[in-house]
């Protein structure tokens, strides 16, 4: 657990307007941690962080409540796969992928998020070695695209088939929080390394719950059940890699 919050931030341009978003290193460790101690048994999480050790973050996490601030990270993180809901923000085409230079695929940038142009000199040579799938979307975008989507869940519950409304309703409070003209990332991390450059190419996630949203709205139901069968048989192989030994 860092013993200082961290200084460092993620910054981007775009159209003169520069976007902060604070990394939280501290807060969202101390999080992180109390999910941990919620979801595993003790006789099993003592093998990681000793009962001692633990009772000390949670007094020093204790104090730092009293001082009154947010308990509202500026990122949300998720071990070993992306929770379908996370998926409903953002469009197609507001997909970004870098498998390196000679295969670099960026698509025009959408409305109000920055731009994400062809990298030169030593942008260029930074990027022939970077290896990433982000969305980036206005968040005006992101929160019409959940209001739309919970009716439509909320309706169809029992064929959404994974689209969990609790999860959908959690990331548009979390949403709501925020700025209205600032910009909202879904970033697949360190998960693209999970993937080869077939899986990253083929992965158009987003894509499939839209259609399946649009499909459950006109009561298609086969066609909503391709959809995220498709989305579930991509991640279920990833995702176990959680208990793999």
């Amino acid at each position: 657990m860092p013993e200082h919050e961290s200084g460092d931030a993620y910054v981007r341009r775009s159209h003169n307007m520069i976007y902060i978003c604070p990394w939280e290193t501290r807060l969202r460790s101390w999080l992180a941690l109390a999910r941990f101690k919620e979801e595993t048994p003790s006789r099993v999480s003592a093998s990681y962080v000793a009962p001692s050790e633990l009772r000390k973050v949670e007094e020093r996490f204790e104090r730092w409540k009293l001082t009154g601030r947010s308990l509202r990270p500026h990122i949300l993180s998720s071990n070993w796969h992306v929770p379908p809901a996370w998926f409903v923000p953002f469009a197609a085409q507001e997909r970004c992928l870098l498998l390196g230079e000679s295969r670099m695929r960026v698509p025009e940038a959408p409305k109000g998020a920055p731009t994400l142009g062809e990298p030169t000199g030593r942008n260029r040579a930074l990027a022939a070695g970077m290896r990433t799938l982000i969305y980036v979307t206005a968040m005006v975008d992101a929160r019409a695209r959940i209001d739309a989507a919970m009716p439509i869940i909320d309706a169809h519950q029992d064929r959404a088939f994974g689209l969990d409304a609790a999860q959908v309703r959690t990331l548009r409070e979390w949403l709501a929080s925020f700025h209205p003209r600032a910009l909202v990332e879904l970033d697949y991390g360190g998960l693209v390394h999970l993937m080869d450059d077939q899986a990253l190419n083929a992965d158009q996630s987003v894509a499939e719950v839209g259609v399946a949203l649009a499909a459950m709205a006109r009561r298609e139901h086969e066609l909503s059940l391709a959809m995220i069968r498709r989305l579930h048989s991509r991640w279920r192989p990833i995702k176990a890699l959680a208990s793999a030994n």
